[in-house]
């Protein structure tokens, strides 16, 4: 196995601990409380320190060895995993899920810390993959990072339901504990020659923000990209928020976990196809057109209360998730100069995600408080609950067609800007040279 395999494995351990704690946390968390508004604050607090933290993390990759950072990624997490299980059993506030105490709200930050945690990783590996990968297949290498992380959430969807089911938080952080450790140990074997960067040397150790802030700037299109996907993600926290609560309506957490590994095959038949075909001569391009199908599969997938429909349509979005994701990493390792990339791959994981805790921590509420009872027994219900149907999960159900809606129109109207055109010459004429030095 070459190291970029190694990595590709090791960051597959990674993401089944990181993203099974998630799941499980709002699984258990929703199943004792059954408030959306607890679940909506779960989402708005990862994607809060996500969004404050990116850049940050950014810095840790670009001035410390690539390989080393993602193992402090992972000893981090195990750390703040031992705390959370800790808490977990000494608390009895905590094991009942009471939403009034202060330490089941530190349990809960103390968790998703330790997911969080894993962002490292994140951006560390589209960084290894210019470094590894020739540019011409850097694309079907993307490809290959989107089928690990498939991979990942299949495994991860078919055993949270049932840690949560079984062995509750407790099984869960167990669990997490053991398969960090793993992780740990695998990547104190992995080497990789990295290059030292004359930036290194030319100035301290810093986050410089403002020469992050210059480097995206100088390329022509690149901020209006970040702000396109600053804006899907805006939506996309209507996902993120309200999801769980929605499938939960319908099924048993056991049948909602398994329903997401079936569906999850969707991101590893992508990442296969991306890894065979590539992404086409304009990533861009690519990008724009997977969105505007993800956010039209949207508007439809919840228009009745059928299993079958949210299947099929989380089966659709799931598939062209990795499509969207591989294409702009692709853009942004082609335009922009390697020993800039932790930082630019950081700013706009923070900047992308910024705008989706108001949407996470908005929409739970407003949901709960004017979309339920609007279609249980309000006039929405009255209207089209003859054939929309009626009651909770129907309030849940219409916020997604009309997050679905604002999507479809973003998309069309950046398909006609200016800032289009600009980004796609770019990338067309290798603005930013993205090409790793040698070795030092």
């Amino acid at each position: 196995m070459q190291p970029f395999h190694h990595l590709l494995a090791n960051n597959l351990i990674a993401n089944i601990t990181n993203f099974t704690v998630w799941f499980a946390l709002t699984f258990w968390t929703f199943l004792e409380t059954q408030s959306v508004f607890a679940t909506g604050m779960i989402a708005g607090i990862y994607l809060v320190l996500t969004a404050m933290l990116g850049i940050w993390f950014g810095s840790l990759v670009d001035h410390h060895g690539k390989r080393n950072m993602m193992l402090v990624s992972s000893v981090a997490s195990l750390i703040l995993y031992a705390a959370a299980l800790g808490g977990f059993l000494l608390d009895p506030d905590i094991r009942s899920a009471e939403t009034r105490s202060l330490t089941l709200w530190l349990f809960i930050l103390v968790s998703m810390l330790a997911v969080i945690a894993g962002n490292i990783r994140m951006i560390a590996l589209p960084t290894l993959v210019t470094l590894l990968v020739p540019e011409d297949r850097r694309d079907k290498a993307n490809g290959l990072v989107g089928m690990v992380g498939g991979i990942g959430f299949l495994t991860t969807s078919a055993i949270s339901g049932f840690l949560v089911a079984w062995g509750g938080m407790a099984g869960t952080l167990i669990f997490a504990i053991g398969f960090s450790l793993v992780a740990i140990a695998h990547l104190l074997f992995v080497r990789i020659d990295e290059p030292r960067n004359a930036e290194d040397h030319a100035e301290p150790r810093r986050i410089d923000l403002a020469g992050t802030l210059r480097v995206v700037l100088a390329i022509p299109g690149l901020f209006a990209l970040i702000l396109f996907s600053s804006f899907n993600n805006l939506l996309g926290g209507v996902f993120m928020a309200l999801m769980d609560a929605y499938g939960l309506s319908l099924m048993k957490v056991e049948e909602w976990g398994l329903l997401w590994a079936v569906i999850s095959c969707a991101f590893i038949l992508s990442g296969v196809m991306i890894a065979r075909t590539g992404l086409g001569a304009n990533p861009v391009r690519t990008l724009l057109l997977v969105n505007l199908g993800a956010w039209i599969v949207a508007v439809f997938f919840t228009i009745q209360s059928s299993i079958l429909l949210l299947a099929a349509g989380c089966f659709l979005w799931m598939f062209l998730g990795p499509y969207a994701e591989a294409a702009e990493q692709t853009t942004l390792q082609k335009v922009v100069p390697f020993e800039r990339q932790g930082r630019v791959f950081g700013f706009a994981q923070s900047v992308e995600l910024a705008a989706s805790p108001l949407t996470a921590f908005l929409i739970a509420p407003l949901t709960q408080f004017v979309f339920v009872p609007l279609m249980t027994t309000g006039w929405g219900a009255d209207a089209i609950g003859d054939w929309y149907g009626r009651g909770p999960e129907r309030g849940i159900a219409i916020v997604f067609s009309i997050a679905g809606l604002l999507g479809v129109l973003a998309t069309a109207a950046a398909f006609a800007s200016r800032s289009y055109r600009r980004i796609s010459a770019a990338y067309a004429d290798g603005a930013g040279d993205g090409v790793a030095p040698a070795p030092a």
